[in-house]
């Protein structure tokens, strides 16, 4: 016989093997099973000595629909949302089901369209379910769109990642800031200077965040496409999925022809978005991946527009 040979095996069924690993039969049941009968302590009031700045959920995964400027201009993406509210001192916490139970009532329908005015209500409905004065939702999800080679013209899909933080207070109104992370080229200005024949390049992260005037109107702007446009149309040259030779000529050429360092990505863009009508304050940063060092370059720029006022 094979001394590798092995004999079928004789198993204890399911229920033994479980036992066998530590579980038991349930116990005797003696709390009550009815909700209304049930104690709630998150709703318990005495004095717990501070109020709350946010308290409720995060790395909150929910399937959303997006629409877009650029195509495709109807999507399906992933959310991760955060939601909290404030709580004050005389309560002892909140209810961290409502915040999901309200997000799947939106999707009942079968889809959650992610727009601001979707949100503003979604925000306004969830400080009336917490019985809170606010609500603060934040979702954060990839935005894919069509990029075609400067040349050949073959399309495939990039993507950026967008951001959307609204406050809401019964009092206070809303507060909205939206924010994108896209990546392009930098060609670094000082090595093409001092190069004999050539000048090393990055792939730069822009990262902006902005927040939106009370006015802003988002059937009229695609905030989106406006940010990855500052971002893009500043850099060196704009990162494609698909290239083919005669493309990868032009993107190189492109490059060298608009040299970049972090500092000029930051203002570039800065200059841009203090334009832009609808942005009332901004954040610009931008990360170059050195390709001949193993740090980053960085640099960033604040800006407020209400010091002008």
């Amino acid at each position: 016989m094979d001394a590798h040979t092995h004999h079928k095996k004789v198993l204890p069924n399911k229920s033994e093997r479980h036992t066998l690993f530590g579980s038991v039969n349930p116990g005797p049941k003696t709390k009550p099973i009815e909700k209304d009968q049930m104690p709630d302590l998150q709703n318990t009031q005495n004095d717990f000595l501070f109020d709350l700045d946010a308290v409720g959920i995060a790395n909150v995964k929910h399937p959303i629909q997006i629409t877009s400027k650029m195509e495709p201009a109807l999507q399906t993406t992933i959310g991760t949302f955060t939601f909290t509210s404030s709580i004050t001192k005389d309560s002892k916490g909140t209810n961290m089901s409502r915040f999901t139970q309200q997000l799947q009532e939106y999707h009942a329908d079968g889809s959650f369209t992610l727009t601001l005015t979707n949100l503003k209500k979604f925000a306004e409905e969830l400080a009336t379910r917490l019985k809170q004065r606010d609500a603060f939702v934040e979702v954060t999800f990839p935005w894919f769109f069509e990029r075609k080679g400067p040349s050949a013209n073959f399309s495939g899909l990039n993507h950026a990642d967008a951001t959307i933080r609204l406050q809401y207070d019964t009092e206070l109104g809303y507060e909205i800031t939206v924010g994108l992370t896209g990546t392009v080229t930098t060609l670094c200005p000082c090595s093409k200077e001092i190069s004999e024949y050539s000048a090393h390049n990055q792939r730069g992260k822009i990262t902006i965040e902005i927040e939106l005037t009370e006015d802003f109107d988002e059937d009229q702007i695609d905030w989106k496409y406006a940010l990855l446009e500052a971002a893009e149309s500043n850099a060196s040259a704009r990162i494609h999925p698909v290239l083919k030779r005669p493309d990868e000529k032009m993107v190189t050429e492109q490059a060298y022809e608009n040299p970049r360092f972090v500092e000029d990505m930051v203002r570039l863009v800065a200059a841009d978005l203090y334009e832009y009508s609808f942005v009332q304050a901004f954040y610009v940063g931008c990360r170059n991946e050195e390709s001949i060092h193993l740090h980053d370059a960085i640099a960033s720029v604040t800006y407020d527009k209400h010091a002008e006022q």
